[in-house]
């Protein structure tokens, strides 16, 4: 009778993955046969995650550690999704120790691993630390390895035993029973909301209707869409509406740095992002980078601006079909990027604040009278606009320039604080409201609930009837017309909405009642 054969060893590790902006966990089983030796990964691995084999065969070897013989196979489970990037090299060594015993294998399936290995066994800060390990503590883990430098982003998710580390060697070392020099034991659930430091409106002189206009659309979470001749001021108002924003609650913050997380825009030190995003990409920006996507699914600029500010200057230079794919975030609150590796699904719920010329040469309507172009010109400047993408902005603004005697007025224009403590007070009474609800602000109101708390009395339907009969009003536009009076008469302080609010918000839709909209 033969010599038996030599049982097969296994192990099990945990890390951790990605879905959109979400983590799941991943199982990461080492086995270990008789034969030739070799080294497979499977799973569905990606090409960075198959070049793990050499970082982890020469990180083990560097460390001074066995790396074990025969035949080795590294399966990842759940085994039906993708896997990207080289963050499972800790997980994957430390379930190749655990097959020959060098650490514990019972304690190691206590643990979840998140790092990136060099050659010489240094473990490596990785991008998505936080809705992994939120992932890892909503799957029930407790015990963390991560990175020193992507400790404090860890350690803004609570209830876990986080062990900051720095080479493979450290990691065996806490799998050992020897990880108190390890522990990080500080959480960062407290933190201090901050302004966006782009400027105050007290730097603004003049322009008194369209900061009113603004402030309309901070205390309502309203899209705004400034129209005026070049030097007028719309980019520098616009880049002043995060500072009269209400600052962010802690739940707000923690989902904006999740999405900035993912993106690898948080640093060693930034902990929390504190203050409301504001972006602002050049009109060649494509469609992917607008919206997100490509290859290896990444948030676009639109997520990166969740609960802040996205600007989009020189509106009708973008690429059409990057615009027209805003059409279902701004209705949404989300984007979805379909792939063939799944479909992912980015928040992307953003004050969006265009600016745009009133005509090609930019002169049109000015003092000066220097257009040079006809009706025909500015029609198909603004026709580069749908009308449905229109209908999505609640507020436009004309913005003329500055006559002389105001720019040089000595008088000191009204601080961003003062307009802030309006704004906050309208949003209080927003959150009254909607308590119990899934709405956040009036301009959240979906279409099907506008009659019920945006209700006219008679003279504010007669005078909304009138617009709509003289005007090029979708029923859109007059939702949206009845969401910006709920905001007007928040500010006003008063319950009911009446004529004289509706009146304002009409006066907020120029390019149709001019005949422009498309």
């Amino acid at each position: 009778m033969g010599s038996r054969r030599r049982r097969n060893l296994l192990s099990l590790a945990h890390s951790a993955a990605m879905l959109g902006i979400d983590g799941y966990v991943v199982r990461v089983e080492a086995d270990s046969a008789p034969g030739t030796p070799g080294f497979a990964i499977i799973g569905l691995p990606d090409r960075s995650l198959n070049e793990s084999r050499d970082r982890v065969r020469s990180a083990i070897s560097n460390s001074g550690l066995a790396f074990p013989a025969g035949k080795v196979l590294i399966n990842l489970a759940p085994a039906d999704i993708r896997k990207v990037g080289p963050g499972f090299d800790l997980a994957i060594a430390l379930a190749l120790l655990a097959i020959d015993e060098q650490i514990d294998r019972l304690a190691l399936q206590g643990f979840l691993a998140l790092g990136e290995l060099a050659l010489d066994g240094a473990v490596r800060p990785m991008r998505g630390i936080l809705p992994m390990v939120i992932g890892a503590r909503n799957t029930g883990f407790k015990k963390i390895l991560v990175s020193r430098a992507n400790v404090r982003e860890a350690s803004l998710v609570d209830e876990l035993e986080l062990y900051a580390i720095e080479t493979l060697l450290d990691a065996v070392a806490v799998i050992q029973g020897h990880g108190a020099r390890f522990r990080r034991e500080e959480h960062g659930r407290s933190y201090t909301a901050v302004p966006e430091a782009h400027g105050d409106f007290a730097d603004v002189r003049g322009q008194a209707a369209a900061k009113r206009a603004l402030e309309i659309a901070a205390a309502g979470a309203h899209n705004a869409l400034l129209i005026g001749p070049p030097g007028c001021g719309k980019t520098m108002l616009a880049k002043r509406l995060p500072s009269i924003l209400p600052a962010m609650s802690f739940d707000e913050a923690l989902e904006v740095t999740k999405i900035h997380s993912v993106a690898g825009l948080v640093g060693e030190e930034a902990g929390v992002v504190a203050a409301r995003p504001f972006r602002a990409p050049h009109h060649t920006i494509s469609q992917v980078a607008l919206c997100g996507g490509g290859s290896i699914p990444k948030p676009g600029e639109i997520s990166l601006a969740h609960n802040g500010v996205l600007l989009l200057d020189e509106f009708p230079e973008f690429s059409r079909s990057a615009l027209e794919v805003m059409r279902q975030p701004l209705e949404d609150g989300t984007v979805v990027v379909s792939r063939a590796a799944g479909a992912f699904t980015y928040p992307s719920r953003f004050t969006l604040i265009a600016s745009m010329n009133p005509c090609p040469c930019g002169f049109r309507g000015t003092r000066t009278g220097d257009c040079r172009c006809d009706d025909a010109a500015v029609a198909r400047y603004v026709a580069k606009l749908s009308g449905p993408l229109l209908d999505r902005i609640d507020l436009h603004v004309e913005v003329a320039r500055i006559p002389f005697d105001e720019m040089f007025a000595r008088t000191a224009a009204e601080p961003s604080a003062a307009i802030r403590a309006r704004v906050e007070a309208s949003r209080k009474q927003q959150r009254e409201r909607y308590k119990g609800t899934a709405i956040h602000a009036n301009g959240a109101v979906a279409g099907n609930d506008v009659r019920k708390w945006c209700a006219l009395d008679e003279p504010a339907s007669s005078l909304l009837r009138v617009a709509a009969a003289k005007g090029r009003l979708s029923a859109r536009a007059l939702d949206r017309i009845a969401r910006v009076a709920r905001t007007i008469a928040d500010l006003a302080g008063t319950s009911h909405i009446l004529a004289g609010h509706v009146a304002e918000a009409i006066g907020y839709r120029s390019l149709e009642r001019h005949g422009l909209a498309a």
